[in-house]
């Protein structure tokens, strides 16, 4: 019978080879899951949604090999959840949120932000958005409870006790718009909106958002007087800050409350919410519908009293429109409600106006940004 241990000698050779261990080369450690999610985290926080994507999906898979559900999964479904809202995938982003739901039905594993999520994201609405919103304002209560108790230092209580009370005040803020749109046919809807902003000012009274929202609810019962005071209060609490400061409202809310604004025929403050929009954004379609909307109404108004003096406003709202109308097409965008309206006003302003001189149409459309500088090297509209 022929020697075997030659053979087997060579069949370890073999895999030691595989192994990367004949060459003295050392194995190549696997990523934690733990530096995956930081890693997939920061991705998401400088704006690139799709390597976050595939770090957090890393994650998920290291953390949950197999299809048995598994608590330590918790961080990496919430993530992906808020990555595919990045990526305007709501219907990935929701099974990600109700997975962890799953998992944590009572928020007593993890924080409240996937029950918030879903309040926004639900596609039943109504009566089901108002129970997730409810949902995660109980645990962010129960939270508050437990960091009172804690012996760490004041200041760090203080801070995260008032992002918690200004979550809450956010998910109050959004329980009333729900009983403003989806459920104003309810009895008790009147009332139960003016407990929720009731109770968003007592708990973050130094926020714009549920003064905002209070004037959304002042409008719809036509108390504009009111309406206005709240706006205005609103708006002091930040319009002297630093764009970057954190207790400045983010963009879709600011774009919500140049809207309310108008609707308070209160538009010089619009005019200048829209115009910092742009400056720090001028990319929005919606931002330039507005201000080419608010500058018509402008125009208007300076009408009735000397129309001479109203045909700067009226050139100025012909650009903002133009841009509305330019940027649309280039992104695609959707709202054909939106395009109708901007493309009746422009229609409206160049009757007045009529064609551009030869000097207007050298500074109409897109400009380069020769300078360099900071940004994604968008260009420029005209305009502002």
């Amino acid at each position: 019978m022929a020697k075997t241990k030659p053979q087997n000698r060579a069949r370890k050779a073999k895999t030691s080879s595989k192994n990367g261990a004949s060459n003295g080369t050392p194995k190549k450690p696997k990523t934690s899951p733990e530096t995956l999610l930081i890693q997939a985290a920061s991705l998401l926080q400088t704006s690139q949604p799709e390597d976050a994507l595939v770090s957090a999906r890393r994650a998920l898979n290291l953390l949950q090999p197999t299809a048995e559900p598994t608590l330590a999964a918790l961080p990496a479904l919430n993530l992906l959840g808020e990555i595919n809202i990045e990526l305007g995938d709501p219907e990935a982003a929701r099974e990600a949120f109700l997975a962890a739901i799953a998992l944590d039905p009572e928020g007593e594993n993890d924080s409240a932000e996937k029950f918030l999520w879903l309040a926004q994201l639900n596609e039943e609405g109504g009566a089901e958005s108002v129970r997730w919103f409810e949902k995660g304002i109980a645990v962010l209560k129960r939270e508050i409870d437990e960091l009172q108790g804690h012996t760490i230092k004041k200041s760090e209580i203080a801070e995260l006790l008032e992002e918690k009370k200004q979550k809450i005040a956010t998910a109050l803020c959004g329980i009333a718009e729900v009983y403003m749109t989806d459920l104003s046919w309810e009895e008790e809807a009147e009332s139960r909106c003016e407990a929720a902003v009731t109770e968003a000012l007592l708990i973050a009274p130094e926020s714009p958002e549920p003064l905002q929202t209070l004037a959304s609810v002042r409008i719809s019962q036509i108390r504009v007087d009111d309406a206005k005071a709240a706006l205005t209060r609103s708006i002091g609490l930040w319009k002297d800050l630093d764009p970057d400061d954190v207790k400045v409202p983010d963009y879709s809310t600011r774009i919500s409350l140049s809207r309310l604004l108008m609707e308070a025929e209160m538009e010089d403050e619009a005019i200048e919410v829209l115009e910092r929009l742009i400056g720090e954004n001028d990319g929005s379609v919606e931002a330039w519908y507005l201000g080419g909307w608010c500058l018509h109404l402008l125009a208007e108004k300076q009408k009735a009293k000397d129309s001479n003096t109203s045909l700067p406003l009226m050139r100025t709202s012909r650009d903002w429109l133009e841009n509305c109308l330019k940027l649309y097409s280039m992104v695609e965008y959707e709202d054909e409600r939106l395009k109708s309206h901007a493309e009746e006003l422009l229609g409206s302003l160049n009757g007045v106006l009529g064609p551009k001189t030869g000097e207007e149409e050298e500074d109409d459309g897109w400009e380069d940004d020769e300078e360099g500088e900071e940004g994604d090297g968008d260009e420029d509209m005209d305009g502002t």
